[in-house]
């Protein structure tokens, strides 16, 4: 397992302060990639029909089974790279950023609703030349690598999810703010960033600066495309039909969430494991909406032991 992140992280804090004469994009883009390195990936794009599609991969290939990372809503590929540096000695691991986020197309006349981010998946994965891999999601990348599984299921060996959406029978605070107005989830204004990783994350990692201020800054100007997206999440069918899905999974599901999860009432997990055939639900205490940020090795080792190496 790879334990450089710590030292790693102090080394970088220290030369971002050696590179203050540079601008706060150039440290920004150094931070990253300096992080994707130590973790052994690295970006790519490919041209899937009239999507751009970003992803990182191992830097170095590997033999063996294949990991997919699907992200959450208004996250992207790196949300993944501390917990994928833990993995890519023993996967080959893909990173992918879906349609509309992180460095992927972003129209805004896209239709973003999860049956349709299942199809783009899918073509992004054959566009890959994978068609056997184990695929593991988190929130709204949780809800699609569901959907998918129920609908390629020769193509799921296993699959992985962390504080997955697309059950909300227990309602969480984000469902009672949203239903008032606010939405801590899309960054409009200063100040949100800092609000929504305190929504979020219950254990939150170390960032340099100026790593929030960029993101908060990009994420304002994806703001149109962030609104677009929740109201296709929203707008993307019933709990039944979904409820329904989860039934005809095939493959094994391992379901992990935290138990501090703000976004989505982590007693949901319940629904998930008793409507899918083969699964095992692991709720971790002191832990919010994104565990493979909030405590990456861990995260690792559960996906290591219930995958294995075969």
């Amino acid at each position: 397992m790879n334990k450089q992140f710590p030292l790693n992280l102090a080394l970088l804090a220290c030369i971002l302060a050696l590179l203050a004469g540079c601008s706060r994009y150039e440290l920004f883009d150094k931070a990253i990639a300096w992080e994707r390195d130590s973790a052994g990936l690295t970006p790519h794009e490919i041209t899937v029909g009239d999507l751009r599609i970003a992803y990182l991969s191992n830097t170095e290939a590997r033999d063996g089974q294949v990991l997919v990372m699907i992200h959450g809503f208004a996250a992207n590929k790196d949300n993944w790279v501390r917990m994928a540096g833990e993995l890519t000695e023993h996967y080959q691991v893909y990173a992918i950023d879906l349609p509309g986020h992180g460095d992927s197309s972003k129209e805004l006349d896209r239709d973003y609703r999860l049956q349709n981010q299942v199809e783009y998946l899918n073509r992004i994965l054959s566009a890959l030349e994978l068609d056997q891999v184990n695929l593991i999601g988190n929130s709204m990348g949780g809800a699609i690598t569901v959907l998918y599984s129920a609908r390629y299921p020769d193509q799921v060996k296993n699959a992985v999810l962390f504080n997955p959406a697309g059950v909300f029978h227990y309602e969480s605070e984000l469902v009672s703010l949203v239903r008032d107005g606010s939405n801590p989830l899309i960054v409009s204004q200063p100040g949100d960033m800092e609000r929504l990783v305190d929504f979020a994350l219950e254990e939150k990692p170390f960032a340099p600066w100026p790593i929030y201020e960029v993101m908060e800054e990009r994420a304002i100007a994806n703001r149109a495309v962030n609104e677009k997206i929740f109201q296709a999440l929203r707008d993307s069918g019933s709990e039944a039909s979904f409820l329904d899905a989860l039934a005809t999974i095939s493959a094994p599901v391992l379901i992990i969430w935290g138990d501090q999860d703000r976004v989505i009432n982590f007693r949901n997990a319940e629904f998930f494991e008793q409507q899918i055939p083969v699964s095992e639900a692991l709720v971790l205490e002191g832990i919010g909406h994104a565990p493979m940020i909030e405590v990456p090795e861990r995260s690792a080792t559960l996906v290591q032991s219930f995958i294995g190496d075969n």
